[in-house]
């Protein structure tokens, strides 16, 4: 697991998408980004601010999601 410090939100390469459990209303949102080698998380209410990323490798989200 790695946490990246901020950079720049506008990478088309890695395609962000929001978790289909996030709020509709701009509140608890997560995206999710999936690139060749790595799966990157961040909340984008602190993207505006420059949060970080939360980098892991495809095994270990796997793994995640198979635990909720």
């Amino acid at each position: 697991m790695n946490v990246e410090e901020p950079h720049d939100a506008s990478e088309p390469e890695l395609g962000w998408f929001t978790s289909s459990h996030s709020s509709g209303a701009g509140g608890e949102c997560v995206e999710v980004a999936r690139g060749a080698a790595s799966v990157h998380v961040r909340d984008s209410k602190r993207l505006a601010q420059g949060g970080p990323v939360l980098t892991v490798e495809p095994s270990a989200w796997a793994e995640f999601l198979q635990g909720l």
